[in-house]
């Protein structure tokens, strides 16, 4: 019987819907309905493409989390199965082992850990968070889970302590209380000791909260007590008294035994240290202020700042070490953080670079009781961790094998590359390992506990971060680990800025002017590009050999004229403008020509940086080729760029911002186009018009009450428009263009601006955006401009705009409209004196668009009210967006991409284009024609003009791609590496070698697929035809992220991440749902900035200024994630206690006979009440396994294989112990035979 797969008959239905493209989506999943455009049906489609992709392939997972742990708190280790555990603010708890060995896990409750205590080679964690709960937590999972929890619910937790080989826990609280706790049971001993019967009668004061307790190493018998008043009770367990107080006129800290038991040491609140020895209890034995100043006899020694943790550790062939934090000097407040290291008559302070959190010795015993030989000290720095080697006498640290610096400099952005060439991690490495820090101690790194191996995934990734500083890192991700490759500092391109300087030359940001804004790299032919805030682009070309040349750059001049909108009368207008003030100006090849301008005069033609003119030394690795500047014009700063792509086949990048479209040749190193983006719309033929977009001198008319148009005059002279475009264009002051504009811009409108620095705040506390509608981030690509306030260019330039489109080409294709529509304009408005002063108070002054866009800014509009009439006001707009860039002034480039495809409609075959996506949901195909010869590229000049094809999507457009006819996704044409600087005879010869057209199929092409997504909906046109065969509705209320077509089994799926945390997964060329989760709220702007996909089911954000979570929405990494995470827990054996000897065991005293379960239980000491702590028990169990597991099938697998391999063994087991059985038996009928020939004989017969 034939089988009915359900599945794919909803499927099937899906595919087929008749409904149109503009349906309404979910209005909370944010996935909608995948739909066909009207004007194209399957029938369409030249062959059916079968899709292999399934919902079954996807499910979300989070895999690892990378970096350092984010504002920690606690510290931990274990001496025996030497791992290290911190925990944080947050109640995340990371646990560290050998490199690979990396777990992070989450009390569900956030609160902030306060304490972290191992169980001793036991495989299990306690945990002390500040809402007074303790959890046990099981280490001998991949992903640990808790099993029991305590809830105190009358008394604050202050501070645990756990003895080596004890299952009972010591837990101090605020009032002064210790209360004792059974680690198997989680369950609270009726043992108390009291605050009041710890301390003396004859004391009126309360001692203070708990801050010490251990057991003495001589006696486990005695428990000695810490209060913060400087108390200190030496307790007697089984006769519950104390015997022996100690008293200090200080407070304390912390306390530390000598391993003999007859000393401790305490740190306290005035920079001193007491040793006291339990003969003489009276007073210290000892006092010291180690950074205090000498003074004279009989004056005491002058406080210093509180010795937060000491640790007095010994040694067998050397003097003790005394290890302090804190403790320094108050006359000395601008020295850092400190460790001091006391050794003998040594002292050593070690300045850290952050304050110190938490440090701990490692020691080579985990008996207290004997010599602790320490060899290393661990130290969890606010942002960073190091470990001390203490075995050498200069103390260097260790070489942190763990990516602990990735927030070395603020992270601004992200670029995640799955199966990438495999050569490339090897060549990174070898570059960046010639530039590695020196100085480490040259032992390994002693935190190697656990076990790890690679798994089963074996393509390589390799993950690129952008920071403030202008540095670059190249991570290798493979197989869920994390290792710095190469590190790229783009700031050696520029002269350093003097003091004041960069007020005068850079505005646009306030800080950091080299952050890195966005990264484009083709891992094929080793083309690196960046962008940076202060409106640069750098190509970047990639060579093993060290040069030394000079840095050519180009300064592009990209602004169009928005401001100050003027409608001038007809007979005012010159019929014939002069058109010599609009020839382009001319680049500089050698360094930025800046003109500094004085005081009151308007800056113009100026980078924001200064590129270097001399000769620069580059080393091996990635060497600058072209810097590309876009500069001020008439006291405005350049726009942060918006978008960037890159064509080594072609040799040519493109970038865009909200003023317009660049396109550098960086072959020939010249500007091929330089203009606005409404001009894109004008001509399809560029010797009609000028190469750059005009910008006329700003002109304001108050006593005629007339505004500027956004575009000049002289362009229309150029272009002149039809009689009925132009009598729109000459509005009277009497009949102004000025129909609700209320509407489009109410007052009560929240905007939410998060800059770069924000991605690295400590004080991170983001809310949930809880308001009715969410509006594009793409809208932080320019400020709001009075213009934007009045609605101008949203409301009534379209409509004239459409005219002139009409004239110029066919505004529908296939029954789908193209080119912008607007109603007439049917009344006008008169612009009050209050309006006219607002538009006038913007002048050189003060740009509008000054320091707009830092590194990770992205502004969002928030709109109070949701009217109707509010949103139907947006619905003849170019693209229908109703996103918040539409009430920007300007038309902003938000994707690019180099393709070899179809430029116009009907053409037959493919050639080199560039797909230009707008702000306003606009497709603009750039045509571009390259020499034949390869030789010619190198000469003969690349022409560039727009090809009259336009597309248009609702929302502004993410992101392109394009599928063969078969499905098959096609790469975009790349240029093979090779070394520009290889000085081998044979390479002089050597000739370009091109990939023009990469598909998974080999077959020529006459027609091509292409996906377009935009921030609100996803469409696949067939092209040359220009049909839109499929479009999908992504979401309504809400708005896309990040979105990336990849590729996952072999197939091609559109990945999209939305703003109110939906994960959304979509087959192609089809657009059905795979996928819909709800995996992470937008509450900060740093995930919108730094979330990326990648092939295999792969992604990444940075889930905190510090951390970088990976996840995967592939289902079968889910089922093998058990497998590639690494072990915690490895069975190792305890080591044996050192052998006392006769006469220490007889004089020392002795702990052995102490038994913790007849002096704690409930038989000898009851049961505590219910009220005080109530047991919670945890998910550890069964259903802590199954989440630990990838999924239910890969558990299910397991479970099979590990019954099978128990029943081996068992029948293993079996047969010995039938051999076993023989053995016995032949060697009793051996014994019984021998026992009868020698039973008779006597003794000297034998």
């Amino acid at each position: 019987m034939k089988k009915f797969n359900f599945r794919k008959v909803l499927d099937g239905l899906t595919a087929s819907s008749p409904s149109s493209g503009s349906s309404s989506g979910s209005n909370s999943g944010g996935a909608g309905s995948g739909s066909m455009h009207p004007g194209g049906t399957a029938g369409v489609l030249r062959e059916e493409i079968q899709e292999t992709l399934t919902s079954e392939y996807f499910q979300i997972c989070k895999t690892v989390r990378h970096g350092f742990p984010y504002q920690p708190t606690a510290l931990a280790f274990d001496p025996v199965q030497k791992i290290l555990a911190i925990g944080t603010r947050t109640g995340a708890i990371r646990i560290l082992g050998r490199p690979g060995v990396d777990c992070y896990c989450q009390h569900e409750s956030g609160a902030a850990v306060l304490q972290l205590q191992f169980l001793i080679n036991e495989g299990a964690l306690v945990s002390a968070s500040s809402d007074d709960t303790l959890h046990l937590w099981n280490l001998r999972q991949k992903r640990p889970a808790i099993l029991h929890s305590l809830k105190f619910n009358r008394e604050r937790i202050t501070y645990c302590h756990l003895p080596f080989q004890s299952k009972w826990l010591y837990v101090g609280t605020e009032r002064g209380n210790t209360h004792i706790v059974n680690i198997e049971s989680f369950i609270l001993s009726g043992y108390v000791i009291m605050w009041n019967k710890a301390i003396e009668l004859s004391t009126k004061t309360h001692p203070g909260p708990v801050v010490h307790l251990s057991d003495s190493p001589r006696d486990e018998g005695k428990l000695l007590i810490g209060y913060e008043n400087g108390t200190v009770v030496f307790w007697d367990l089984k006769s519950k008294r104390a015997e022996l107080r100690l008293y200090y006129d200080e407070a304390i800290h912390s306390i530390d035994w000598h391993h003999e038991g007859k000393q401790f040491m305490c740190s306290h609140s005035d920079g001193s240290l007491t040793l006291w020895n339990l003969k003489s209890p009276s007073r210290p034995f000892q006092t010291t202020i180690p950074h205090g100043k000498s003074q004279r006899e009989g004056r005491k020694s002058e406080s210093c700042k509180p010795i937060l943790k000491v640790e007095y550790k010994t040694c067998r062939n050397s003097e003790p070490f005394i290890i302090f934090s804190g403790g320094l000097s108050y006359d000395k407040a601008c020295r850092r953080p400190s460790l001091t290291i006391m050794h003998g008559k040594a002292i050593t302070v070690l300045e850290m670079d952050h304050p110190i959190v938490e440090f701990l010795t490692l020691c080579e015993t985990p008996y207290p009781n004997e010599f602790q030989e320490p060899y290393a000290v661990a130290v969890l720095l606010e942002k960073d961790l190091i470990v001390v080697d203490l075995t050498q006498s200069n103390f260097p640290i260790f070489e942190n094998p763990y990516p602990m610096d990735i927030h070395e400099s603020p992270v601004t952005c992200t670029a995640y590359f799955a199966d990438c060439p495999p050569d490339l991690i090897l060549v990174l490495y070898s570059i960046g390992a010639k530039h590695k820090k020196q100085g480490y101690s040259n032992k390994e790194w002693p935190i190697s506990g656990g076990a790890w191996n690679l798994g089963t995934q074996t393509y390589p990734e390799i993950i690129i971060t952008g920071h403030a500083d202008g540095s670059i890192k190249f991570w290798d991700a493979s197989a869920i680990t994390l290792q710095m490759l190469y590190k790229l500092k783009t700031s050696k391109v520029f002269e350093k800025q003097k003091v004041g300087e960069g007020k005068q030359t850079c505005e646009i940001v306030e800080e950091d002017p080299f952050a890195i804004h966005m990264i484009y790299w083709c891992p094929e032919s080793r083309i690196f590009c960046v962008s940076g805030v202060s409106a640069y682009v750098i190509v970047y070309k990639f060579s093993r050999h060290e040069i030394t040349a000079q840095i050519v750059s180009l300064e592009v001049r990209l602004q169009y004229d928005v401001e100050d909108i003027i409608t001038p009368e007809p007979e005012t207008s010159p019929p014939f403008p002069d058109l010599s003030s609009q020839l382009p100006s001319s680049r500089s090849l050698s360094g930025s020509t800046n003109t500094v301008a004085s005081e009151g005069v308007i800056k113009d033609s100026i980078p924001c940086l200064n590129v270097k003119t001399r000769p620069v030394r580059m080393p091996p690795g990635y060497q600058a080729d072209l810097v590309i500047q876009l500069v001020w014009v008439d006291g405005e700063p350049p726009q942060q760029i918006t978008s960037l792509a890159v064509s080594s086949a072609y040799g040519i990048v493109a970038f865009g911002n909200c003023n317009g479209l660049v396109i550098v040749d960086f072959i020939q190193k010249t500007v091929l186009l330089s203009m606005g983006t409404i001009d894109l719309y004008r001509s399809t033929d560029l010797y009609q018009r000028q190469p750059r977009s005009p910008r006329k001198n700003k002109q304001f008319i108050a006593d005629s009450g007339m505004i500027s148009l956004p575009f000049t005059l002289d362009y229309f002279s150029l272009f002149p428009l039809p009689a009925a475009d132009a009598d729109v264009l000459a509005c009277s002051k009497d009949n102004f263009c000025m129909r609700g504009l209320s509407n489009f811009y109410p007052d009560l409108t929240k905007r939410i601006r998060t800059s770069y620095q924000s991605l690295t705040e400590l004080n991170d506390s983001p809310g949930p955006l809880e308001l009715e509608r969410c509006k594009s981030p793409t809208s932080g690509l320019a400020t709001r401009t009075p213009e934007a306030a009045l609605g101008f260019y949203r409301n009534e330039i379209p409509a004239v705009r459409q005219r002139n489109q009409v004239h110029h080409f066919p505004d529908h294709v296939n029954g789908h409209c193209t080119s912008p529509t607007s109603q007439s304009c049917a009344s006008g408005k008169r612009l009050s004196s209050a309006d006219v002063s607002k538009v006038n108070r913007w002048g050189p002054g003060r740009p509008p668009f000054r320091k707009a866009q830092s590194a990770a800014c992205m502004e969002v509009s928030l709109p109070v009210t949701t009217e109707e009439n509010r949103e139907n006001s947006y619905n003849r707009s170019r693209s229908s967006s109703i996103s918040s860039i539409d009430k920007d002034s300007k038309e902003a480039i938000t994707a690019l991409y180099f393709m070899e495809s179809f430029a116009r409609k009907n053409d037959s075959t493919i050639s080199p284009c560039l797909f230009v996506g707008t702000s306003l949901g606009m497709v603009l195909v750039i045509s571009l024609n390259l020499p034949s010869a390869d030789e010619q590229r190198f000469t003969e000049p690349v022409i560039v003009f727009p090809s009259g094809t336009f597309l248009s999507l609702k929302g502004a457009v993410l992101t392109f791609s394009c599928m063969d006819q078969a499905g098959g996704l096609m790469q975009s044409p790349y240029e093979v590496w090779r070394d520009p600087h290889n000085m081998d005879e044979n390479e002089k010869t050597w000739r370009r070698k091109l990939v023009m057209n990469s598909s998974s199929s080999s077959q020529e092409t006459d027609h091509q697929y292409t996906i377009i997504c935009s921030e609100k909906q996803a469409k696949v046109f067939s092209l040359p035809s220009q049909t839109c065969l499929y479009v999908h509705n992504i979401t309504e209320t809400s708005f896309i992220l990040q979105a990336d077509v990849v590729v996952m089994c072999n197939s091609a799926c559109l990945a999209c991440f939305c703003a109110n945390g939906h994960i959304m997964i979509m087959s192609l060329p089809s657009l059905r749902p795979m996928l819909d989760v709800n995996y992470l709220p937008l509450t900060d702007m740093r995930i919108a900035r730094t979330f990326c996909f990648t092939n295999e089911g792969q992604a990444l954000y940075l889930v905190s200024p510090t951390e970088i979570q990976r996840l995967t929405y592939s289902q079968e990494m889910c089922d093998n994630l058990q497998d590639m995470l690494g072990d915690l827990f490895t069975p190792i054996e305890t080591p044996e206690a050192q052998n006392r000897g006769f006469l220490k065991g007889l004089f020392g005293g002795s702990g052995q006979t102490f038994d913790r379960e007849e002096l704690f239980g409930e038989a000898s000491a009851g049961k505590a009440s219910r009220s005080l702590a109530q047991h919670i028990p945890g998910p550890g169990g069964i259903e802590g396994m199954k989440g630990a597991a990838g999924g239910v099938m890969g558990e299910l697998t397991r479970a099979r294989i590990a019954l099978d391999e128990r029943g081996q063994r068992l029948g293993e087991l079996e047969e010995k112990t039938a051999g076993m059985m023989t053995s016995a038996e032949a060697f009793s009928k051996h014994a019984h035979e021998l026992m009868l020939k020698y039973k008779d004989k006597k003794w000297y017969q034998f």
